[in-house]
């Protein structure tokens, strides 16, 4: 029989596909908190993040960040907003260049409604979903911790998403 939360996931999310390939064999996701991101009055996308069942608060990795769009992006410009937020919140320039030539392969062009799906794993690393097809994974644990940073550091460009992505479940 189908586990409950399975099915509750399928219903409530487009890339279900994505996190469930992910956990298989780790712990039941749940959904923790969610936020629209907007620039200069623009739509961008939803942001919702996902965490492990017994994950403790702030959550740790395996946890999952889903980006829904609100409008069409060339994959490009978004590999460069990662890597132009990386570096503000201190990446190194060697480093930059290699991670941003891994996201220029993997990210692709998005569409209003589209969703990518970006899996910290507790190996270290981050696994990528385009809708609910797998792009392909860093295997970098450095990169996953500076990617996911973009909005989960204190210091990122967008507070109010942050807050809303870490407040966790309605009780």
């Amino acid at each position: 029989a189908m586990r409950p939360w399975l099915l509750l996931l399928m219903l409530l999310a487009a890339p279900a596909q994505a996190l469930l390939e992910a956990a298989r064999g780790e712990a039941d996701w749940r959904r923790w908190g969610s936020g629209e991101m907007s620039w200069f009055g623009f739509a961008l996308y939803r942001a919702t993040l996902w965490v492990a069942d017994e994950s403790p608060a702030p959550p740790s990795p395996p946890l999952a960040l889903v980006l829904e769009y609100r409008r069409a992006l060339p994959g490009e410009r978004i590999a460069r907003a990662s890597e132009e937020e990386m570096r503000r919140l201190g990446a190194e320039e060697a480093e930059l260049a290699r991670w941003g030539e891994s996201m220029r392969a993997l990210f692709p062009d998005v569409a209003p409604g589209d969703t990518l799906t970006g899996i910290h794993l507790p190996s270290g690393g981050a696994r990528f979903y385009f809708r609910e097809r797998l792009l392909g994974e860093i295997a970098d644990a450095e990169f996953a911790r500076r990617f996911f940073a973009i909005w989960l550091d204190p210091r990122t460009r967008a507070p109010a998403v942050r807050s809303a992505l870490l407040q966790g479940p309605p009780p």
